[in-house]
């Protein structure tokens, strides 16, 4: 009876070649930061792009997200690494086209090039859009319950190193004043590294998807009975409500940055870049706790956290605070710390309470609802920020502009968010007390007796 009962209580281990994911996860997060990220945001700037073109920049990768829905009834004929590489090697190919818009500036006019940007951002964010339907379940099936959170906060950590590399390259790679060659040059970087990951995605194992999957069947998918599972339709709400809250402050604080603090190309990329190692320190601090308390309590402490941190940058818009060098660089690494932590502890409660049955159409409905507010987000804060644009109002000296009330209202969507995180269902998750004990007592004790000086 030992034997059995010492096999059960083994505990799970990463499948064979899973640290392929691993190097696919780093170069693929050394190309899409390029494209879709800081360097794309100050290009389309220097082409003449208003904060409604900014947004519609920021809001495309999610919004084509809704194609995963026709999608997911195929990757059952496919497979979930034929499905994902093909998407991931149309990327690569429209990489190459944005590298050549900025050596067309003798050309064509600024415009006629942000139209062409903007086309090609569309087919690369569809190619996306398509296959990223394969990957949650791909890894969902490949990764052991119990050491998901494990895997999740190693490939955040992958990212956010990665990304936090590539950002400062560009940082001095366009420095105070870029040429257009400068931009070309780092989009080409992107599509380099792009390929790399597909050498290191094709050597991921593949699982077989699931037998119901592979059936062709002529009964409509039931989208409305999926959305109506109760811990799944309580994890939606709070993702709308997150990314609603989230969606705009990548591009606009960027924005701001750039047009308010009057900070050059390069110094903002440098600025940027510490959310990245904001996100590769969410390791050490929730590594071996994710798995082991539960993502409900970790959300909730990161939208709180969100709407402080948001408030700091309200006080930096409306003149409260000076925008100095150590409280931007802190500003955005809290920013990239909560971030990460959102996101681990996000999907590893989708992996927990999805079923098995139907589990393509229930990523596939969970990723196309949070992208859809992810990408209107950044649109409908564009359109508010430009409609604002002679907001001025100082009052006993603080100032209400366009981009203080966009902090001030995000803020409050952080707590309403806060609010739906407190409902969520995952039995068990400890509460947000425990996490606090865990994290600013337990552990610290920890660190002294192991340092303490032994009798």
């Amino acid at each position: 009876m030992s034997a059995p009962a010492a096999k059960v209580l083994e505990p799970a281990r990463f499948p064979p070649g899973l640290h392929n994911a691993y190097w696919f996860a780093t170069f693929n997060a050394l190309s899409f930061p390029i494209v879709i990220g800081g360097p794309m945001i100050l290009y389309a700037k220097t082409l003449g792009a208003s904060a409604t073109v900014l947004g519609i920049i920021a809001g495309m990768m999610p919004l084509l997200v809704i194609f995963q829905i026709p999608a997911a009834s195929h990757i059952g004929h496919v497979g979930y690494k034929r499905f994902v590489y093909a998407g991931w090697g149309m990327r690569v190919l429209f990489i190459g086209g944005l590298a050549v818009v900025p050596l067309l500036t003798g050309v064509l006019d600024a415009t006629a090039r942000l139209a062409l940007v903007l086309l090609l951002l569309f087919a690369f964010n569809l190619s996306r859009g398509i296959s990223s339907c394969a990957w949650l379940p791909w890894i969902t099936a490949l990764v052991p319950e119990n050491v998901r959170g494990k895997y999740l906060t190693r490939d955040a950590a992958c990212v956010n190193l990665a990304s936090f590399l590539v950002i400062v390259l560009a940082a001095f790679t366009l420095g105070e004043q870029p040429a257009a060659w400068q931009f070309a040059a780092l989009f080409i970087l992107s599509a380099a590294m792009g390929g790399l990951s597909l050498v290191f995605l094709k050597r991921i194992p593949d699982v077989e998807p699931p037998v119901e999957s592979r059936r062709k069947s002529s009964e409509p998918v039931p989208w409305l009975a999926i959305s109506q599972h109760p811990p799944f339709r309580k994890l939606l709400r709070a993702n709308v409500a997150w990314a609603f809250a989230v969606g705009g402050l990548g591009a606009f604080t960027i924005a701001w940055l750039k047009t308010q603090a009057g900070l050059s190309e390069g110094h903002v990329l440098l600025v940027i870049s510490t959310a990245y190692l904001g996100g590769l320190s969410s390791l050490w601090l929730l590594g071996p706790r994710l798995d082991r308390l539960g993502s409900r309590p970790v959300m909730m402490f990161c939208m709180a956290a969100w709407a402080v941190i948001v408030t700091g940058w309200l006080a930096l818009a409306g003149g409260a605070l000076q925008p100095t060098i150590p409280i931007l660089l802190a500003l955005q690494f809290l920013m990239g710390l909560a971030a990460a932590l959102v996101n681990m502890a996000n999907v590893r409660l989708a992996m927990a309470i999805i079923p098995v049955m139907g589990r393509d159409h229930f990523f596939a409905l969970f990723s196309v609802v949070g992208s859809l507010a992810m990408g209107l987000s950044p649109i409908l804060w564009g359109v508010l920020i430009d409609s604002l644009r002679g907001l001025d109002i100082t009052w006993h000296g603080f100032a209400l502009n366009r981009y203080s009330l966009f902090f001030a209202l995000t803020a409050v969507v952080f707590l309403a968010t806060f609010w739906l995180c407190q409902r969520l269902e995952e039995p068990k998750a400890v509460s947000m007390e425990a996490l606090l004990r865990d994290i600013l007592i337990e552990s610290p004790q920890r660190v002294w007796v192991r340092l303490w000086p032994k009798a």
